[in-house]
């Protein structure tokens, strides 16, 4: 290759839509391998499902996200963020905490706390002691759950659902109580009997059976906006309240894709990652069956409820704690008297009002903590978010990152990320394979200018 060629501009342009953690991975990962990246987020938040707001002029999550020790995608994406974004502006060396061994309190009403807590032992036998003594289960029962754990790793009829994979293999209520409802319903943000069996069991395998710390329960010290901001500003631009309503591109993929705002206003790239929902990504590609996709009106949602409340009271001193046979999946002590309840797959609750839903969690909370009966909170807040993830059903078909067009890709928690269901590593990992697909595209087109170029100067 002689200088003429070698000094052709390797960087290209890109648009990425949508700016939670999918997009800000995509953005983060282009503006890193040296494009020039303009981000464009509809709503007046960073961060998607994952971001921070304030209600009565506290600052709250929109939920409690909990990552696990396995999110390996997320942990380098916010670390690497952080360490970047730090160097202009001085911030700490991790927002991150995270678990050095899995240790889960788990609360049930008129019994003793119980602890599951994994031992120094290779996966799977450092649960092994925990779910033998697991005292909230009668012997004959904590058999049958590892009995279960073990026959995760066989391959399930992709028809059929978790509930009834779980009946198939024994498992009663008291088991589901006390193990499966607390640990799977919010992995996947749904009911057992709506989820695939599939898809439960590649949770129940890469966080429990994989590696003894795969399961370690880990969550962001700082509101989660601020991980967003951070990862927004290391990118060329970011248009905030603006949307994207139509996208045109060629079909063999050379020219430069154009995208028209809902002002009116045209943007041209030379390449585009979607990072939003089935549903808005339809309505930008209009005909998206003319870009290779299919079936994104098969995606059915799910809500999340978070019921925040404050005691005037000091620190309870348990961190986080399941709660067994309860709305309530989990608590979390955010703060000395500010405790944060998770109620995921929450239809039946979602419509309700909002001192009512406080209420619930009062009592919920009441039968477990003695120290909280009888006791209401001097202030209460509940975040919703009314379509929060896709329910993995039997059958459903999850798009991967490409479509017929090179220079378009798509990105989200609810793409084919290989097994992993709507979470914040699912989301990075989307956008990561986009980047990855627009910069090899890009390198490979470099290529073939600098062979071209050769070949005319002999």
């Amino acid at each position: 290759m002689d200088a003429e060629a070698a000094a052709l501009p390797v960087s290209a342009s890109y648009v990425v839509v949508g700016a939670g953690l999918a997009g800000l991975s995509a953005a983060v990962a282009l503006k890193a391998a040296g494009h020039a990246v303009e981000l464009i987020e509809r709503t007046r938040l960073l961060g998607g499902k994952a971001t921070s707001f304030t209600v009565d002029g506290i600052e709250v999550d929109n939920g409690q996200h909990v990552f696990l020790g396995c999110c390996s995608d997320f942990i380098a994406f916010v670390e690497d963020v952080w360490r970047r974004a730090g160097r202009a502006t001085g911030l700490s060396p991790s927002p991150l905490w995270l678990q050095e061994r899995f240790d889960v309190l788990l609360l049930a009403p008129g019994q003793s706390p119980a602890r599951m807590r994994a031992r120094d032992l290779p996966a799977p036998l450092h649960l092994t002691p925990a779910l033998l003594a697991y005292p909230l289960l009668a012997p004959a029962d904590r058999l049958r759950l590892g009995a279960a754990l073990l026959l995760a790793t066989q391959p399930a009829d992709p028809t059929e659902t978790f509930a009834d994979w779980l009946t198939r293999h024994g498992q009663g209520d008291a088991i589901l109580d006390a193990f499966w409802h607390p640990f799977i319903v919010p992995a996947l943000n749904a009911a057992l009997d709506q989820v695939a069996a599939t898809d439960a069991l590649y949770v129940i395998r890469t966080a429990f059976l994989s590696d003894r710390h795969a399961a370690c329960f880990g969550f962001s010290r700082l509101p989660l906006a601020r991980i967003a901001e951070a990862a927004a500003g290391l990118v060329d631009q970011v248009r905030m309240r603006t949307s994207v309503s139509s996208i045109e591109a060629g079909e063999g993929g050379a020219d430069r894709v154009r995208l028209r705002l809902s002002d009116g206003e045209s943007i041209e790239c030379d390449g585009v990652v979607l990072a939003v929902p089935p549903r808005n990504l339809a309505q930008i590609l209009g005909d998206h069956q003319r870009f290779g996709l299919s079936g994104l009106d098969a995606f059915q949602t799910a809500p999340i409820i978070d019921v925040h409340l404050w005691y005037d009271r000091p620190e309870l001193g348990f961190g986080f704690a399941a709660l067994v046979g309860s709305p309530v999946q989990w608590v979390f002590e955010k703060a000395p008297g500010y405790l944060c309840c998770s109620l995921s797959a929450a239809e039946e609750l979602i419509h309700k009002p909002s001192d009512e839903l406080a209420s619930i969690c009062r009592a919920e909370l009441g039968n477990v903590l003695p120290e909280l009966a009888g006791q209401a909170p001097a202030h209460s807040a509940v975040t919703r978010d009314r379509e929060a993830t896709f329910v993995p059903a039997p059958g459903l078909r999850r798009p991967g990152q490409l479509t017929n067009r090179p220079n378009i890709v798509i990105a989200g928690a609810w793409t084919d990320t290989g097994g992993w269901p709507a979470t914040m590593e699912s989301a990075v990992r989307s956008g990561k394979t986009a980047a990855r697909i627009l910069n090899t595209r890009a390198r490979d087109r470099r290529t073939v200018g600098c062979s071209e170029m050769t070949l005319a100067n002999g």
